[in-house]
């Protein structure tokens, strides 16, 4: 008696949680107020950048440099979320065709070289840039005049490198602080200096980044543009280069410039505000294994995460330890990228096991786009965009509505046919259908909202060509229930379970099939292709949910009523209809209800 219960409750189980699925997926929708897939390049347009590869020596870029180059931007750009993205070559040119109108942000991260360089800072000097803003600020009443040079350090957001954070908040050792005691170690005073460093440093309590290591004016010989910075180790041609170097054009700020890795160089901060000498690269881009954004334990701050390669970790963990050991502004780390410093953070404590995480200033936005530029590594070349062009879609709502139209009566073919041939137990295919085109719909939809997906003509393709596939799994259940009641074997619930055990390992087999055929032909393939293959393998993944959690628990419901139990001529499950004798049907029937 308790078995008829269970078997009742189990399936009401399956379409309750088949439901909440399908609600979840549609507030979703409603709360991000997307109802409409976004439309790929060849429905809806898009925009091109053509990129022209600049060499030191003007010659053409090796083959195999250029194919390196088209990989990382294809990655990049699937990086971002953007599907049907195209990246081709055409000549020694990289052509990229992104999705949808006015991708500025898309087109700035593909187009950077993204060329990283990790330097130890060797001196650093405010430039007029800085002093003009903050000359715009109201001073403080009652300041004091010798309070004026620690303002420029304290104005700006400190930065600092932490080695990545592990433990509970209550845990983690003071090298690693966050939020106030964050700002405690920042401030607390260097190892002591030389008397000579003393000397340039009066305010020993104000260690942030953007302290500036020249002494005050009065101490500066007016002939000697670099007194008050140490000079040991630093090259005098990099040198000269740095007292020269305008900071506050930005057109002179050295954007794109490839710095040799192997070599000091002097650059200015992204914004202008600082100039730097900095020491030859440790560490470079291609060294990070991965780097991604995210909030801080213990706090609300925004932080970059890197994690090194084994050979990055090696150079990492050197190139902390020889900073944290230096003086001030030695005990910095700039982020080089294109020419530019990003950031050049503190180093509070050595960082071995090449897991660190940048922190200060960082906002969600901020955060995401230095992570992202980090991300991929470097090109190996250099590129200018020579041209950005708006284009119109290459089909057109009239391919769109073919598309549709196809797919329609597609699916009043496969409803037709199951109606006339199963009758009673079409109704289940269509509904079951009916399922699976509101999952697959609001996948994509909400796939659009939150990672890009755009539906293209071949997405589409793959879209109608699983509605074979879809009903390729009823008919395998069906036949299996019609086989199990043929001469009266079984009852109709008997049937639905033995038959449910045989026909879900056909199935399953047929979609793994499927399913791995989509997977390697999206690795594969790029392009249309790559989109065919993707919405292939998103329908395989909704006809196993749709089969188990409301073909099958609906069958088990529908066994229950008269009208199938009965084998009704309607039913679809009547003897006639399995080509069957009546007389010795029922008989069968009869046998079996006694042995039972």
């Amino acid at each position: 008696m308790a078995r008829p219960t269970s078997s009742h409750s189990k399936p009401g189980r399956t379409l309750l949680l088949l439901l909440a699925l399908t609600l979840a997926l549609g507030g979703t929708m409603f709360l991000q107020q997307a109802f409409t897939p976004k439309l790929g390049l060849d429905l809806a347009g898009g925009t091109t950048v053509t990129l022209s590869p600049v060499t030191q020596n003007g010659a053409a870029p090796p083959e195999e440099i250029l194919d390196r180059a088209v990989n990382i931007i294809r990655t990049r750009v699937n990086g971002t979320g953007i599907s049907d993205a195209e990246v081709a070559k055409s000549g020694d040119n990289i052509i990229i065709s992104i999705p949808g109108v006015g991708q500025s942000e898309a087109i700035a991260l593909v187009a950077t070289t993204a060329e990283l360089r990790f330097r130890q800072v060797m001196a650093m000097e405010p430039t007029q840039l800085l002093q003009d803003q903050l000359a715009t600020e109201a001073p403080t009443p009652g300041a004091s005049p010798s309070a004026a040079p620690s303002s420029p350090s304290s104005s700006v957001p400190t930065q600092s490198v932490v080695p990545q954070s592990t433990t509970s908040p209550a845990a983690r050792p003071s090298a690693t602080p966050t939020g106030k005691a964050l700002s405690s170690a920042l401030t607390s005073p260097a190892p002591v200096p030389s008397a000579t460093e003393t000397k340039k440093q009066p305010n020993k309590g104000d260690n942030s980044r953007k302290t500036s290591p020249t002494p005050s004016p009065s101490a500066q010989p007016e002939d000697d543009p670099n007194a008050g910075i140490n000079t040991q180790g630093i090259d005098p041609a990099v040198l000269k280069q740095f007292n020269e170097l305008d900071c506050t054009d930005p057109k002179k700020r050295g954007q794109g410039v490839q710095d040799d890795p192997n070599k000091q160089y002097a650059g200015c901060e992204t914004d202008g505000t600082f100039k730097y000498v900095l020491d030859v690269a440790k560490v470079v881009g291609t060294d990070i294994d991965t780097a991604s954004s995210g909030v801080q334990q213990g706090s609300t701050e925004w932080v970059v995460q890197l994690d090194f390669k084994s050979k990055g970790a090696t150079e990492w963990s050197k190139l902390t330890s020889a900073a944290f050991n230096s003086q001030e502004p030695r005990n910095k780390v700039a982020v080089v990228l294109d020419g530019v410093v990003i950031t050049a953070p503190n180093i509070i404590s050595p960082i071995p096991g090449g897991r660190a995480e940048i922190t200060g200033g960082f906002n969600q936005k901020s955060a995401g786009e230095l992570a992202e530029q980090l991300k991929y590594g470097a090109l190996p070349l250099k590129f200018e965009r020579s041209s950005i062009d708006t284009v119109s879609s290459t089909l057109g709502q009239d391919q769109l509505r073919g598309g549709l139209i196809s797919g329609i009566i597609g699916l009043a073919l496969v409803v037709i046919y199951s109606l006339l041939y199963y009758r009673g137990l079409g109704i289940v295919a269509v509904l079951s259908l009916v399922v699976a085109s509101i999952l697959t719909y609001t996948a994509v939809v909400v796939l659009g909202q939150n990672a890009g997906f755009r539906l293209s003509l071949p997405h589409i393709i793959g879209l109608v060509v699983s509605i074979g596939i879809t009903a390729d799994s009823f008919i395998v259940y069906f036949e299996r229930i019609r086989d199990e009641m043929k001469e009266g074997r079984r009852t109709l619930r008997a049937a639905v379970e033995v038959a449910w055990v045989r026909a879900r390992r056909t199935i399953l087999i047929a979609d793994a099939v499927m399913f791995i055929a989509a997977v390697v032909l999206y690795v594969l393939a790029v392009g249309g292709v790559a989109g065919f293959a993707f919405a292939m393998g998103l329908t395989t993944l909704i006809d196993i949910v749709v089969v188990f959690m409301f073909t099958k628990p609906f069958i088990a419901l529908l066994a229950r009523m008269k009208f199938f139990a009965k084998g009704h001529p309607l039913s679809g499950l009547d003897a006639e209809r399995m080509s069957v004798n009546p007389s010795s049907g029922a008989a069968g029937h009869k046998n079996t209800v006694q042995e039972a």
